[in-house]
């Protein structure tokens, strides 16, 4: 797992920025770790990118996990306006409001009222390198002029798609388009899970997860 560009500890240089630039980086980064192969998985914009670097390097990807992603503009289920709403304030917002409104996209309402140890770690996590809020709209920008649909078709290596139904930020009708599009594919959804699928039905996802690359 690594940050992006922009994001975490890594750079964040005055430029545009694309899903290919980050598959790209993916793929370089891989080459600095000579590692010539491997399991991808991608979360969210991760799985956009992941999408990418499938197409872009296919001889680079033994299996390809999507998980809580989407294929695009063009022909991807967008979430309620008030979730847009939330989006499109952060890089205005306070850091408080900012990691308030994050959570509350991640992850359903019961889950964060049952897990206040948790929700602390997360907002740790956060604090510690918080995405800068002109990097950030760099990363809006890039996925909203992203664009899969047509190419999942050509998607040849064994995929799996992973959604949590209750996901507000990416409808879970969403990883269905993924699915039908990519030869294939396998499908598993996760009925109590939100945007972060991995922190609230752990075992269950991880066992999914390990089933399919055994």
């Amino acid at each position: 797992m690594f940050d992006n560009r922009g994001a975490g500890r890594s750079d964040a240089p005055d430029i545009d920025y694309s899903i290919r630039m980050f598959a790209d980086d993916t793929a370089k980064l891989m080459d600095n770790l000579t590692m010539q192969k491997a399991h991808v998985l991608g979360i969210s914009m991760g799985g956009m990118i992941a999408q990418e670097f499938v197409l872009a390097y296919p001889e680079r990807v033994e299996k390809l996990v999507l998980c809580s992603t989407n294929c695009g503009a063009s022909q991807s289920v967008p979430p309620a306006p008030r979730v847009l709403d939330s989006l499109s304030g952060w890089a205005s917002e306070t850091l408080d409001d900012m990691i308030k409104n994050i959570v509350s996209i991640l992850f359903t309402n019961d889950f964060i009222k049952g897990n206040p140890v948790y929700m602390k770690l997360v907002t740790e996590q956060i604090l510690k390198v918080p995405i800068a809020p002109d990097a950030f709209m760099r990363q809006v920008k890039a996925i909203m002029a992203w664009d899969s649909y047509a190419r999942l078709p050509d998607i040849r290596v064994p995929t799996l798609v992973m959604h949590g139904m209750k996901d507000v930020l990416i409808p879970p009708e969403n990883a269905r388009i993924l699915a039908d599009k990519i030869p294939g594919a396998k499908l598993a959804y996760f009925e109590k899970s939100a945007h972060a699928l991995f922190s609230q039905e752990t075992d269950t996802v991880v066992n999914t997860l390990l089933e399919f690359l055994a």
